[in-house]
């Protein structure tokens, strides 16, 4: 199929119907942009909810930090994945950026809806649904995933072991958040199939076990896990051996004090009718936007010359970020409900 960069389409499901003996080096191309376009849009909504928590050294908070570094590492990997085969990401077009409040891109798990809000019981689901497994091992399965992409994508990469150049690979450590957070070069297929497996099983944990196999600390359990912990507001804990079983019945987990930070109307604030931006605000909420844009073209031009000085300049990009969310996130709507404005993730351009 020819190459599609809209995220509003079916591209993963309409590459997940190729036949595998037809699934040839176009369609690893393809797969892993939009597995790119999947990993950069889960960061807006973890980063909402982390930003609007009152008091970022809380347990909860220090949790999601991780795993948006963990996603961060994810979508470099990706990036690697498709620079060694010879293709060149595409981070900033306004067709790939994230599309809020939306389904994730190409198709994928359609009928859950991705929105930008503060943290709450509501937020922390649909975190989970993102990270959901096939065979989760405390709760019963649910429709196809994300970890089923990459599986597929797996097993493409060993029939076209032949592309894997070593071209435009960037490395990068982000190994103080945890064992896999380390963005290494991709040139061989040993190093590809060790990339997947830390994509899936961080967020997804194994089929035996919900525990994180690279973690920032001993015990961490995968990113779906941690979402359903703090949903259910119960510790995960293993209630058998024999048969071994798993379920939420541990020690409580209370969600920390946030900001009511009010979901995010699609296509931003500048559709909210009575909530519209005052000048004031929509100065913050640009501030943020340019922050974030200027992240994404930082990132796609590093990836197109394969220089990994550049990255140190992206991550600033998110530091500035969160000061102008923070910021958001104590500013009032104007309709009396006591909630508060939050960053859009807008792509605008330079």
């Amino acid at each position: 199929m020819a190459q599609v960069l809209e995220y509003q389409s079916n591209a993963i499901v309409e590459l997940m119907g190729v036949l595998p003996a037809e699934r040839d080096a176009e369609w690893l191309k393809n797969s892993l942009q939009q597995a790119i376009m999947v990993e950069i849009a889960t960061i807006g909504p973890y980063a909402s909810a982390l930003w609007s928590v009152k008091e970022p050294s809380a347990a909860i908070a220090k949790d999601i930090r991780e795993i948006i570094f963990d996603e961060m590492t994810h979508m470099g990997l990706v990036c690697n994945m498709l620079t060694t085969i010879g293709g060149t990401p595409i981070l900033a077009d306004p067709k790939v950026v994230p599309k809020y409040e939306h389904p994730l891109p190409g198709g994928v798990r359609p009928n859950l809806l991705v929105f930008l809000e503060g943290l709450s019981k509501q937020s922390v689901e649909m975190f989970s649904e993102i990270e959901c497994p096939e065979h989760p091992v405390a709760r019963s399965g649910g429709s196809a995933t994300i970890g089923a992409f990459y599986t597929a994508i797996a097993e493409v990469f060993e029939t076209q072991q032949h592309l894997i150049s070593g071209d435009r690979q960037i490395e990068f450590s982000l190994e103080s958040h945890g064992q896999g957070n380390k963005i290494v070069p991709l040139d061989t297929i040993e190093k590809v199939r060790a990339a997947i497996e830390i994509i899936k099983e961080q967020g997804e944990g194994t089929s035996a076990s919900p525990e994180n196999p690279f973690p920032g600390t001993p015990g961490e359990l995968s990113h779906f896990y941690v979402f359903r912990e703090m949903f259910h507001g119960k510790k995960l804990i293993k209630v058998s051996e024999d048969p071994v079983k798993w379920d939420f019945k541990g020690d409580d987990i209370l969600l920390p004090p946030a900001s009511p930070m009010a979901r995010v109307p699609e296509g931003g604030w500048a559709n909210s009718g009575p909530n519209a931006p005052t000048p004031e605000v929509q100065q913050v909420l640009s501030a943020f936007n340019k922050q974030f844009s200027t992240m994404l073209r930082t990132l796609e031009a590093a990836w197109q010359t394969g220089d990994s000085e550049m990255l140190p300049a992206a991550i600033n990009c998110m530091r500035k970020m969160r000061a102008e969310a923070r910021k958001l996130v104590q500013m009032e709507l104007p309709d009396g409900s006591g909630k508060t404005y939050g960053p859009e993730f807008l792509y605008v351009e330079g």
